[in-house]
């Protein structure tokens, strides 16, 4: 179902932010420098902030003032997923697309993860820090943890055949984004799985990029609560049809 290529197509890559005020206007600054040295795309970074408490909202207003290229989304409720919904739904790009603030995975594959919708190899391209070709630094926890979940979504949905559901590093193209969004019903962390389970079961073809990978030891993610909505959500998708 993928698309034909499109040229020069519009890009929106969202980063979804929560108290990240420290980090925020570095990775903006390097992420517009990846911009100039890759004029094939037009693109747009959108900051979606979503119930920050520490003032990260005012700076995304600030860097959106400082350069075109840059919109602050200011959503007053929390959730990663919420913050994406709001992002894609709202956009008009020919790619949405999104990344981890704190650029864990090396932000130099973003136009080849791009450049996969653009031209037309697939209609949802995802990063993966468990495929051969992958380089990834982190805690021996999390890397169990991210296998283990890779085999309870194989045991769930057997030819659903990703090797990591859960990298912060995703794109999608139009037709995926107007037909799978709205339809996703998880606002938190369990988002990224629901819209590859979709968009499996819709026909929308994935592909996955191997990445460069490091675990930012002062992560967001709260392991034993994500992975108790991430089982939630996979018991709720297996008995769905939607």
């Amino acid at each position: 179902m993928s698309q034909s290529p499109v040229p020069h197509p519009r890009v929106d890559v969202v980063i979804p932010c929560l108290n990240e005020v420290g980090v925020l206007r570095a990775s903006v600054e390097t992420t517009l420098a990846l911009f100039d040295a890759n004029p094939r795309f037009q693109w747009r970074l959108v900051i979606a902030d979503n119930g920050s408490t520490d003032g990260t909202g005012e700076l995304a207003r600030d860097l959106e003032r400082a350069d075109g290229r840059v919109h602050a989304l200011i959503i007053p409720h929390r959730g990663r997923g919420l913050a994406l919904r709001e992002a894609w739904l709202g956009s008009d790009a020919d790619i949405v697309s999104y990344m981890d603030v704190d650029l864990s995975t090396d932000i130099a594959h973003l136009p080849d993860l791009i450049a996969m919708i653009a031209d037309g190899q697939c209609d949802v391209a995802i990063g993966t820090r468990l495929a051969r070709g992958a380089n990834t630094r982190r805690s021996l926890k999390r890397e169990v943890t991210s296998r283990g979940y890779v085999a309870l979504i194989r045991l769930t949905f057997p030819r659903l055949r990703i090797s990591d559901a859960q990298c912060g590093f995703k794109a999608l193209n139009r037709k995926a984004v107007d037909a799978l969004v709205p339809r996703i019903q998880n606002r938190m962390w369990f988002f990224d799985t629901e819209l590859l389970i979709l968009a499996h079961r819709h026909g929308f073809t994935i592909r996955e990029l191997p990445v460069r990978w490091i675990e930012d030891p002062d992560t967001k993610v709260k392991i034993l609560k994500t992975a108790a909505e991430d089982i939630r959500g996979l018991l709720r998708m297996r008995f769905s049809r939607v």
